[in-house]
């Protein structure tokens, strides 16, 4: 194989790698994790009950005029 991609034109040499060895990844390392589980142990997590719900939660009033439901 090196010898067929050192045919090809502008191709002056060719290293061969071994393929890096796959790490377990745990999530739980994570920066990004440690904040989520800081913020759920703090309380600052919301659960709706649904999109409208949601919606509420995030604009308040302005989800009423939003969805239309404003008169």
């Amino acid at each position: 194989m090196k010898q067929a991609c050192k045919m090809i034109v502008g191709v002056a040499s060719v290293k061969v790698q071994k393929p890096a060895a796959k790490k377990n990844y745990d999530i739980t390392q994570t920066a990004g994790y440690r904040e989520a589980m800081d913020d759920v142990k703090n309380g600052r997590v919301y659960h709706a009950d649904s999109v409208d719900d949601m919606f509420k939660e995030i604009l308040g009033e302005e989800a009423k005029m939003v969805s239309g439901s404003a008169t």
